[in-house]
């Protein structure tokens, strides 16, 4: 389908989820770039909605994806099992944290994390604590756009025209070092974020939670506070000391972008549940997953034998071939370990813009990175949010090609070594010190603290050296 395909705007029938603004139609991507129907190229810096991990284009993606298709059309998860999830479940689990998971196969992160609100509970009841339900969240956090995971998140504007619908489960403060929810500074807060749990869970009862659910690095609601080594060990002690899961929601942040597998082995912990997604086909299908470590399955195994959850394209072959054939790909590469060298470079260009008046933090780990700008950055005073300095750094600006001979488009390969990550830097740079020349990186939405970050948070694909 060509551009000349789509009928002109107010005559089409797509429902868009700005209906006000007018976008470009994306025809070709190759590498970190996207190109409109009018000839324009995109950085695509953040990969999407942090999607895209190998970069666009790869052709032995798209042949793994044709090649699978060759084979089989579609089988229902109940009936059958197929190769391709097989190999996938076995791919996830070797890259988990001590390689003891499995894997339940979805199509979208708000979908693993539903999958992981329903496990917990019913992993209570397969052991008899039948009271078990309640999920304890944090605020300035986003775990997705569904009901149940919407009902667990801490971001105001994406959760007020539904809260009549919500659950009403807990949110404690988050651990954000930067702009601390409790007017204290680290170490000599005792981590009060944390004992923030502890307390949560004694107003509920001990015998009424299920899992408490955090974001690793949150990235849509606070852009990437990290928090200190203690925290999640911390975390972990409680969960276990009150016979409560813990869910780690990697969707985001996991696959290799912080330079590990998932992000939470930065922490040396091992959650009883990791919700994954994005990175995992990146962006060639939609593929999510739910990671159940092993004692959680024994349980289901012992017990009743049966998951009380269901959907259409659990565990699909064509979802799951093309996330066999891009995990492949990331191994094949080393592009989780190019991932931390290539997130060096990028802070080391980051540090350029650190002093700058209005940006109060840099921070992040790997290609994971967030930008606090604020209005005083000695006070760390925040913008307004009817200022919405992160709706200003929304547009994508396009990156021209530059031209050649009669007018002609030249076309370029985008380079795989450290220019685009200084490219992405130099851009982030006049992005925080003028929001309205941002070069398109992704935003970053205020949670339900009233000092909550305004800025954006960037992210590049460690494409591999060809």
């Amino acid at each position: 389908m060509t551009a000349r395909n789509f009928p002109p705007s107010p005559q089409n029938s797509v429902f868009y989820r700005n209906l006000n603004h007018t976008y470009p139609v994306a025809v070709r991507s190759e590498g970190v770039y996207i190109y409109d129907a009018d000839g324009k190229r995109y950085l695509d810096a953040s990969g999407g909605a942090v999607v895209v991990s190998i970069g666009h284009g790869v052709k032995e993606i798209a042949e793994a994806a044709i090649s699978q298709m060759d084979q089989i059309t579609y089988c229902h998860s109940s009936q059958f099992t197929n190769p391709y999830q097989e190999e996938l479940a076995r791919l996830m689990a070797d890259l988990s944290p001590g390689g003891s998971y499995y894997l339940i196969s979805l199509t979208g992160g708000s979908e693993a994390v539903e999958a992981a609100i329903k496990v917990a509970r019913q992993y209570h009841i397969e052991r008899g604590n039948v009271t078990k339900h309640h999920i304890i969240g944090r605020q300035q956090s986003y775990h997705g756009s569904t009901l149940g995971a919407l009902s667990v998140t801490g971001y105001h504007s994406r959760r007020e025209k539904f809260l009549p619908m919500l659950l009403p489960f807990d949110l404690i403060e988050p651990c954000n070092c930067y702009q601390c929810p409790f007017g204290k500074t680290y170490p000599e807060c005792g981590l009060e974020c944390a004992s923030a749990l502890e307390a949560s869970i004694q107003r509920l009862g001990p015998e009424n939670v299920a899992a408490f659910i955090a974001e690793t690095l949150v990235g849509t609601a606070a852009a990437a506070p990290v928090p200190p080594l203690e925290y999640f060990q911390t975390i972990r002690e409680i969960c276990d000391r009150h016979d409560i899961l813990f869910i780690a929601d990697e969707v985001m942040c996991g696959m290799g972008r912080t330079g590990k597998p998932f992000a939470i082995e930065h922490w040396g912990v091992k959650p009883d549940l990791i919700a994954a997604g994005k990175g995992m086909a990146s962006g060639y299908a939609p593929l999510s997953g739910l990671l159940v470590s092993d004692h959680m399955y024994m349980v289901f195994k012992e017990g009743s034998g049966m998951l009380s959850n269901g959907q259409t394209f659990m565990g699909n072959p064509h979802s799951s071939a093309v996330g066999v054939a891009v995990l492949r790909y990331i191994q094949k590469h080393d592009l989780i370990s190019r991932c931390a060298e290539m997130g060096k470079v990028l802070f080391s260009e980051l540090e350029r813009i650190q002093n700058h008046p209005l940006v109060g933090d840099v921070r992040g780990l790997g290609l994971f990175a967030g930008i606090e700008i604020v209005q005083d950055s000695l006070t760390r005073k925040p913008f307004p949010r009817t200022f919405r300095v992160y709706r200003r750094s929304l547009p994508a600006r396009p990156h021209p090609l530059p031209r050649h001979g009669r007018g002609q488009l030249r076309r370029r390969r985008p380079s795989p070594d450290r220019t685009a990550v200084r490219h992405y830097g130099r851009g982030i740079k006049r992005g925080g010190i003028d929001p309205e020349r941002n070069p398109g990186h992704c935003p970053c939405g205020a949670g339900e603290q009233p000092r909550a970050p305004a800025g954006g948070f960037g992210f590049l694909n460690p494409l591999p050296s060809r």
